[in-house]
């Protein structure tokens, strides 16, 4: 049975990385965040690097973008970006958008955040459709979760150099020592990247490898964590490591 599942956005949709109890994986990418659900549904926990909970109406941004920040400090900072409202997610072209968002928030939206908005729809319409998604998801911020893996140090590299892949590689072997470079591998030789990237392999396997090494304890950023209108945690998890 897979237990910890970690999910990262991809070119093809979105790219996973799923460890059963006894240390045994597996990989894969699916075209939908619905049909993500479909195969992990029976799973422990969902850890996926995508906003869930969104704001509605108010010019502060969510208190857990805002104190990833602090933790994470200058450079790395600048990977938690503010999410479009709720509002600003169903808008159908870039300028809507921003105009949407500025008119709830009192922001524009940044182009990093439009590209997303698609997939942040995607989840946001499983997360309130039924229960059992809102039980299962867990928003991470892989950044937030190499910090939290590294002592609470944020790395020194960008994720897209070289010296940012092998420095989180070394970090992942740190905590998966047997198998972290099968995996990685096995991703890079199974997709192209034009599907597949590089940092989308990195990511959903530290979500991965965090649930599997925490056994799925986890604490929140914040703590408590804010809830919005509709009743969703806006939060980010990281490890409660020995």
């Amino acid at each position: 049975m897979i237990n910890y599942v970690g999910v990262d956005g991809c070119k093809a949709g979105w790219f996973a990385v799923a460890f059963s109890e006894d240390g045994t994986w597996e990989h894969g990418v699916f075209d939908s965040a619905d049909a993500l659900l479909r195969q992990y549904g029976e799973s422990d926990r969902i850890y996926i690097d995508i906003p869930i909970g969104l704001v509605e109406g108010r010019t502060e941004e969510r208190k857990c973008d805002l104190e990833a920040r602090q933790l994470l400090g200058k450079p790395r900072s600048s990977s938690v970006f503010p999410v479009p409202s709720r509002a600003a997610i169903s808008a159908s072209n870039y300028d809507d958008a921003v105009r949407v968002n500025r008119q709830e928030t009192g922001r524009g939206l940044s182009l990093p955040a439009w590209g997303i908005l698609p997939k942040i729809r995607e989840v946001e319409h499983l997360m309130q459709q039924s229960q059992p998604p809102r039980d299962l998801l867990i928003e991470v911020h892989p950044e937030l979760l190499f910090w939290a893996l590294n002592g609470r140090e944020p790395m020194k590299h960008h994720k897209s150099h070289s010296e940012g892949r092998s420095e989180r590689l070394e970090i992942l072997r740190h905590w998966l020592p047997a198998t972290t470079d099968e995996i990685y591998k096995d991703a890079l030789d199974s997709y192209l990247r034009k599907n597949v990237a590089r940092d989308d392999i990195l990511d959903a396997l530290v979500a991965a490898v965090t649930g599997y090494r925490s056994n799925g304890d986890m604490s929140n950023v914040p703590e408590p964590p804010e809830i919005d209108p509709t009743g969703l945690p806006m939060r980010m998890g990281i490890p409660n490591l020995p």
